[in-house]
């Protein structure tokens, strides 16, 4: 039977899911931050300034929608430049109209008008330390938040010190921001933590805190319709592939056989926990549909005694060196 790795249902919304405007450090109000994003075809932005979590419900409308979000920090301190590493986690919020949260990490408040007074007298700690991390991570969930891994390399942070996260949702394998400023993320960290056995997805974003960071990196999100709860579950899903330029527009499997329909592309390939991937070429015209056999794959992940989780995942690659990332499906997913 035909399996939709893709929902075969709904409709394709861009989304743009790290934002900085000028409630905290941007330099675009959140009102010309929706306009230029609509005119580039997106229909959905994460509001994470920093350190505040702001509702921007008025900017939502029947073509946009604003997520409630918000991105905190926790820096390691002690030398010349104030610190070398930092953890960055963007906190996306399930109820819309959500204000406060127990992980404010501001050393000192920059943005105190959009800071309600209890969180301003809520000592929370601030060490660089994963244990904390994962704490914060905990507490976030159960205040109704998923969250996001952000920005590795920016981060100067290695395999120590994201190996042992647990409870993220996402990670950014592509941050436009720090891209063009010379820290160009990939895709190592997320294989990483999928060789852990943790199912997290794939997150293209733009960090945008000017006009020089917008429209490198999106999510395309699967939903029946833009709506606030409607979208976030399906994020939280991972309903949505991750890209730079391509477009995936179905992924399938039926039979062992994975099934591509995507944007002209010069390759599309399969990567898979092991040291194991199925890459198909462009020939004489660029691909736009493609057929994978994972039958052998399938046939040996399951006789094997890995003490890795099997997962697959998907990457198309176009004519420019821009990617799409589908998220990793693990086996005990698939029908």
């Amino acid at each position: 039977m035909k399996q939709y790795l893709i929902p075969e249902q709904g409709n394709f919304y861009k989304a743009n899911m790290h934002m900085h405007t000028t409630v905290s450090d941007g330099r675009m109000t959140p009102e010309e931050t929706k306009e230029e994003y609509l005119k580039r075809g997106y229909s959905i932005v994460a509001f994470t300034d920093h350190q505040v979590l702001v509702p921007h419900n008025d900017l939502t409308d029947e073509n946009f929608l604003a997520i409630t979000s918000t991105e905190i920090d926790f820096n390691q301190t002690g030398n010349a430049y104030g610190f070398i590493k930092t953890y960055h986690l963007n906190l996306y919020s399930r109820d819309p109209n959500q204000t406060r949260y127990s992980a404010f990490t501001a050393k000192k408040v920059q943005y105190p008008e959009y800071t309600p007074q209890d969180m301003l007298d809520y000592n929370y700690p601030k060490d660089y330390d994963v244990e904390l991390i994962n704490r914060t991570i905990e507490k976030a969930r159960e205040e109704g938040f998923f969250v996001s891994y952000n920005h590795p390399v920016w981060s100067t942070q290695t395999y120590a010190d994201y190996i042992d996260l647990k409870g993220l949702w996402g990670v950014e394998c592509h941050n436009t921001g720090c891209d063009r400023t010379g820290y160009p993320d990939t895709p190592q960290p997320l294989d990483d933590l999928l060789r852990t056995g943790a199912q997290v997805f794939p997150l293209a974003t733009d960090d945008a805190h000017n006009m020089n960071h917008c429209f490198g990196g999106w999510l395309m999100v699967k939903a029946e319709k833009l709506e606030y709860a409607t979208v976030i579950d399906a994020l939280e899903r991972g309903d949505f592939y991750a890209s730079t330029g391509p477009e995936i527009k179905e992924l399938s499997i039926e039979n062992g056989i994975l099934h591509v329909e995507c944007s002209p592309a010069r390759s599309v390939f399969v990567s898979t926990e092991r040291r194991m991937s199925i890459q198909k070429n462009a020939t004489d015209a660029p691909l736009t549909s493609v057929d994978i056999d994972l039958n052998k794959y399938l046939c040996d992940s399951n006789n094997d005694k890995a003490t890795v989780k099997p997962y697959f995942r998907l990457t198309v690659v176009d004519g420019a060196g821009m990617r799409a990332y589908s998220r990793a499906y693990f086996l005990d997913e698939l029908n």
